[in-house]
């Protein structure tokens, strides 16, 4: 990054969590929301923050649970939860309308909330993250035994230690090849906490991975999708491992949507191929320059 402008760190409180952004300025411009998938944070956003803020008073969010915003107690990652999480960071910077661009569960969340407050959303792009969830065959108790098992797993694991940043960026590379090392190193500084003994840990909570027995169905998710009143851009990945949404009927949820495929991405669509996506968020948005 040539660019040397560092966002101002911002927390507001939702739920009795203190929850974290960046701000990266312009507070005249229109207003863009930037949301992260699972098990990431708000600086993977840092290289599309810099094309785009000088159109955008860009603000870049720490869903729950990951970054630096607090972890719940009592494992409470719902959708309902994270939807409301934007809802109260929206009124805390006094936020009416704004456009949102999610990647991976962001995305989800993104269209979740367009469809619930449809008013408040101009745009809507979701980079490789319109899918349904699975949906369980175990009957409901069954689910409740399955989820509380996990959850007893999760609490007794031991995370995993890093010796340095440098390691925890290797590991990201063996995630995601096409990280490029600067980018890999930027990502996993944002990602790790040093712990006393100097080893660097993760910074998301683990239980954010469990999928509860309560959450949106399929139909549920449809009918969201349906009151999304604005422009909405599906970017996907060309080699995305989640199912087309132009072939299983995900896009013609939308009323207002297109599909564009990135070819020689992977799921993070914004890392592998950085400029097609900003050109593409340019054309979407509305901007030039």
């Amino acid at each position: 990054m040539t660019d040397s402008f560092e966002p101002k760190s911002c927390f507001y409180e939702s739920q009795g969590l203190r929850l974290h952004y960046v701000d990266w300025g312009n507070e005249a411009a229109p207003a863009l929301v930037l949301l992260h998938g699972g098990r990431d944070h708000c600086r993977t956003w840092d290289w599309v923050a810099r094309a785009l803020r000088p159109h955008f008073h860009i603000m870049a969010a720490d869903l729950r649970g990951h970054g630096d915003s607090e972890w719940p107690k009592g494992s409470s990652y719902s959708m309902a939860d994270h939807v409301y999480d934007l809802t109260r960071m929206a009124a805390a910077v006094g936020v009416k309308q704004m456009s949102i661009v999610g990647h991976s569960f962001g995305g989800m969340i993104s269209s979740v909330y367009a469809g619930a407050f449809p008013q408040h959303v101009v745009r809507l792009a979701i980079i490789d993250g319109a899918f349904n969830p699975r949906s369980s065959t175990l009957p409901i108790e069954q689910q409740f035994v399955r989820w509380a098992a996990e959850l007893n797993r999760t609490a007794a694991m031991v995370p995993r230690r890093y010796r340095s940043i440098e390691e925890a960026a290797a590991r990201m590379k063996e995630r995601n090849t096409r990280l490029t090392p600067q980018l890999a190193m930027h990502l996993a500084r944002h990602a790790v906490k040093k712990l006393a003994d100097g080893t660097y840990i993760w910074k998301y909570d683990p239980t954010q991975r469990v999928n509860p027995p309560y959450k949106l169905t399929v139909e549920d998710l449809i009918a969201l999708r349906q009151r999304i009143a604005c422009p909405t851009l599906l970017l996907r990945a060309g080699d995305s491992i989640a199912p087309d949404p132009a072939v299983n009927g995900i896009l013609g949820n939308f009323k207002h949507a297109e599909q564009k495929v990135i070819s020689g991405a992977g799921h993070w669509v914004h890392h592998d191929k950085l400029d097609v996506v900003v050109a593409e968020l340019r054309a979407f948005l509305g901007v030039s320059g």
